[in-house]
């Protein structure tokens, strides 16, 4: 059972002595879970108590299931947006259908997640790379700025994009609740204040408590600021939603986004904390333990969640050693929801739209966006129109914008192998580039040329020609054209045919043309291409030394 069911391996052993730092780090992640847990479920029109559900069961799924012992699962602001996105673009007209989407949508992730879990395709979690990862969350976080405008002024916002919301507030500006303004720019204000002082409580619960405190006493209901309202005084029941008042198409493309960004998040912030504290993150068995804690939210009205960073870095700053820290962190959590929810009715509208801005801005990675300008040009233009589709174009449509943008990476990667030719150095082994060691020196009448990279359809062509403009520049003693194939991973069909062509172009030109160091299936391809037929007409050596043995010898 301890591969499926990693918590009592994970827990055999386990010190009683353990128990007071798993403790106080449950009690510090339930604090810091509060404001995000009523604060998150804003951004997708969801009732606060969803925020508490999916902050409480998905702890005790990835507790059973999940292979780490530190990280963290909960609410996330990117996850929670294109959430927000996938239940705007459904004919949802029932509050409780919004819910129930939310739900079955938490229910879909999962079964992805152990899906891809149990077939081993953790890989496909790296799928967005870093640079359109770092500006697709940044658009996000821009998105969610302006999602708080409504909350700040108190007017119902109705146009969705980035310039939209500012044009319609303006033309409401009769409509704002300027208390409601001042306070949440107070709020928001203290926030600012309280991390730059690094305050040893968590800005956000100060937020809550304050605002919470402040809204009991002067009765900011009464005059006319907006409130949480009332929360259920009790866990739901276990049920499934009703799939058949949901339209299943939507769902599925929705499950499938919202897998793809808070999978590849999730992930990317697990191996970040494990390598900064030292632990392993299998992939696989973490989408096994996100699966389940998704699960188990959908199940219990909650929506999806992810690895959650700023849950697991308090839980690594507490000194957190297990899993019985998110036990404990859901056990404080129940408590609250069942006997202090009516502390949380009163928390004003404003100071929730404070925490949630503050956390956008935590999340656009300004420095990471200077490092990949410094890094690759390239690599920032595609950060940049990821970041330009979550913001202009939607976030369910900058998910289709970012995975474009990837596969437009790779692809131009891949459609230009780089290319050198090869040659000896006097008294020292092996083969050096000629543009890069001066004295290096090409063998007289042999052509040695590298081919870095895979050889298939789409570049193709642009290899050949690379070759025929080499072929070009030799000397007129040069015999044999080898390429060191080494770097030459993947050959298809098309490049197969390339290769034949070119060898009966080669030939005609009196130069005899051949492979070095071929790997075993580009090797196979070529070989059912008829390149080695009939028997000699392809030079085949096993490294470059025995194809300038041969060379030698021939011409001896």
């Amino acid at each position: 059972m301890a591969g499926w069911l990693p918590v009592p391996s994970g827990l055999a052993g386990y010190r009683w002595s353990s128990l007071r730092f798993d403790g106080t780090a449950g009690l510090a992640v339930a604090a810091v879970a509060i404001p995000s847990a009523i604060a998150y479920p804003a951004i997708a029109g969801l009732p606060p108590e969803t925020g508490l559900y999916a902050s409480i069961l998905p702890l005790l799924g990835y507790a059973l299931f999940g292979p780490s012992r530190k990280l963290m699962v909960g609410p996330d602001a990117a996850t929670m947006t294109v959430l927000a996105a996938a239940l705007a673009s459904m004919p949802l007209a029932d509050p409780g259908d919004r819910v129930a989407a939310a739900a079955a949508l938490a229910l879909m992730v999962g079964v992805l997640c152990v899906a891809a879990g149990l077939l081993n395709l953790g890989v496909v979690a790296a799928f967005l790379s870093r640079p359109i990862l770092i500006g697709f969350i940044s658009g996000i976080s821009i998105s969610i700025l302006i999602g708080q405008i409504g909350r700040f002024t108190g007017v119902r916002i109705e146009a969705d994009g980035l310039v939209g919301p500012l044009l319609e507030i303006i033309r409401k500006v009769d409509l704002v609740h300027w208390p409601s303004v001042i306070f949440g720019a107070a709020m928001f204000a203290l926030l600012v204040l309280l991390a730059r002082l690094r305050s040893p409580i968590p800005g956000p619960l100060v937020i809550v408590i304050l605002a919470g405190i402040v809204s009991a006493l002067f009765d900011l209901e009464g005059r006319g600021m907006k409130v949480i309202g009332d929360l259920p005084s009790s866990l739901p029941s276990v049920s499934l939603p009703d799939f058949s008042r949901l339209p299943f198409q939507e769902l599925l493309f929705s499950a499938g986004a919202i897998w793809l960004v808070s999978v590849s998040s999730g992930l990317v912030a697990a191996r970040s904390f494990g390598a900064k504290d030292g632990f392993e993150v299998d992939a696989n068995r973490e989408l096994t333990g996100l699966g389940a804690g998704n699960i188990a939210s959908g199940l219990f009205g909650g929506f999806p969640v992810t690895v959650s960073d700023s849950r697991t870095a308090i839980n690594l700053s507490a000194g957190g050693r297990s899993q019985v820290s998110g036990l404990v962190a859901a056990g404080a959590l129940t408590v609250l929801l069942l006997y202090l929810n009516h502390a949380l009715r009163v928390i004003p509208s404003p100071a929730l739209g404070a925490i949630l801005a503050f956390a956008a801005l935590s999340l656009i990675d300004i420095q990471g966006l200077r490092e990949i300008w410094r890094v690759s040009r390239m690599e920032f233009v595609f950060a940049g129109i990821s970041m330009w589709g979550a913001i202009s174009l939607g976030v369910l449509r900058g998910v289709v914008i970012a995975i474009v943008g990837t596969l437009l990476y790779v692809l131009m990667q891949e459609m230009r192998p780089r290319d050198a030719m090869l040659g000896r150095v006097p008294g020292r082994p092996g083969f050096y580039k000629l543009h890069r060691i001066a004295e290096a020196k090409p063998v007289p009448g042999l052509a040695i040329c590298l081919i870095e990279g895979n050889v298939l359809f789409f570049n193709a062509d642009y290899v050949r020609s690379r070759i025929e403009g080499i072929v070009q520049s030799l000397s007129a003693d040069t015999k044999w054209l080898v390429l060191d194939a080494g770097g030459i991973a993947q050959i298809d069909s098309t490049a197969a045919a390339m290769f034949l062509r070119l060898r009966d172009v080669l030939a005609e030109k009196g130069l005899s043309f051949g492979f070095a160091e071929l790997n075993n299936e580009p090797r196979i391809i070529l070989r059912r291409a008829g390149l080695f037929q009939p028997s000699g007409a392809t030079l085949l050596f096993d490294d470059l030394e025995d194809a300038v043995h041969a060379f030698e010898n021939e011409r001896s």
